[in-house]
């Protein structure tokens, strides 16, 4: 009987980061979350992610564990292993957390951006299982995309692969990625929030109420969570941004559609937990703008993981590693 074998996952994020350890099929055997704490700057988080780490030592047979993965938010080097200043992590400026990793437990160590690695659990484990070409979209604070491509992650020349946030889908509009009118201007939580302040304060300055804002003091404080409360409840203001966000991302959409002809594209976050504000009028668009024959046989979907598709996402960096050089090797045989 073979012994069983483990993978650690580590995701790193603005608020919490997690350390799981599991076995190849997924079976999470221990998982420590904590705080990121980006004020006290990144030497805390990863003197926690090591002693994380010596904890889980002491549950397993540290020998079996064969590669450990790390999901982070982006900009990184996948390649060299070095975070570069992400967004959502200040503070954490060229670190080396892969040789850091590696160094402290002489393990081979892999990264990816976070919307690779849950490109890579989605497709795995969750809504993008059976799939051949996959996207799969972020739509939370940001957009971004992880990109399945003949069953293989492609991350591009130099990690840049999958910024469909920054595709221009009109010269004006809500800022996402320092453009304006952009596809993550438009959908995302950061961007819907942004669309809501535009239409609000035009309405405020014609003498119209609006029911999200009474004020144009009350302008900054609007945000994407109440206004999907409101629409659901079918609230005429909300659902006006909610719409104008639809027909963009079928937009949107049929651009990826048209040009990487997906299997399916999975989307997270925003879109996954509405997807009844969205698809009847997307779908309106992308029959009307993409190519017949690549959106037959593309369906679009919510993506399935939830809450647990960062710790899913940063194993699935590790299992995906070892599945890959189990196969060069069976290859080279």
């Amino acid at each position: 009987m073979s012994e069983t074998i483990y993978f650690i996952g580590i995701d790193i994020g603005g608020t919490k980061c997690t350390v799981s350890i599991s076995t190849l099929k997924l079976k999470i055997i221990h998982r420590i979350q904590f705080a990121t704490h980006t004020e006290k700057g990144p030497e805390y988080a990863i003197k926690e992610i090591l002693n994380s780490i010596d904890e889980i030592k002491t549950k397993i047979d540290f020998d079996r564990v064969k590669i450990i993965g790390i999901s982070c938010g982006g900009p990184l080097n996948s390649k060299s292993g070095i975070v570069l200043s992400p967004p959502n992590l200040p503070g954490w400026d060229n670190i080396q957390i892969v040789k850091i990793i590696q160094d402290h437990t002489k393990k081979p160590t892999y990264i990816q951006n976070d919307a690779n690695a849950c490109a890579l659990a989605e497709w795995r484990y969750g809504a993008g299982v059976g799939t051949k070409n996959m996207i799969f979209l972020t739509f939370g604070t940001g957009l971004g995309a992880g990109l399945i491509l003949n069953g293989k992650l492609y991350t591009g020349s130099n990690d840049n692969a999958g910024e469909v946030g920054h595709i221009r889908l009109d010269k004006d509009g809500p800022v996402g990625f320092n453009k304006s009118g952009s596809f993550e201007g438009f959908c995302s939580g950061s961007g819907i929030a942004r669309l809501a302040q535009i239409k609000a304060e035009e309405k405020l300055s014609n003498g119209e109420e609006v029911s999200y804002c009474d004020s144009f003091d009350e302008l900054q404080s609007i945000n994407t969570l109440q206004l999907s409360k409101l629409a659901n409840q079918g609230d005429k203001d909300a659902l006006e941004v909610f719409n104008a966000s639809a027909k963009r991302l079928g937009q949107g959409l049929s651009i990826l559609i048209d040009v990487l002809n997906p299997e399916r594209i999975v989307i997270g976050s925003v879109y996954a937990r509405n997807p009844h504000l969205f698809d009847a009028l997307s779908n309106e668009v992308i029959v009307k703008e993409s190519i017949p024959a690549s959106r037959s046989v593309c369906s679009i979907v919510p993506a399935q993981l939830g809450d647990s598709v960062g710790d899913i996402a940063s194993l699935s960096v590790a299992i995906d590693e070892y599945l890959n050089q189990l196969d060069a090797k069976q290859s080279n045989e």
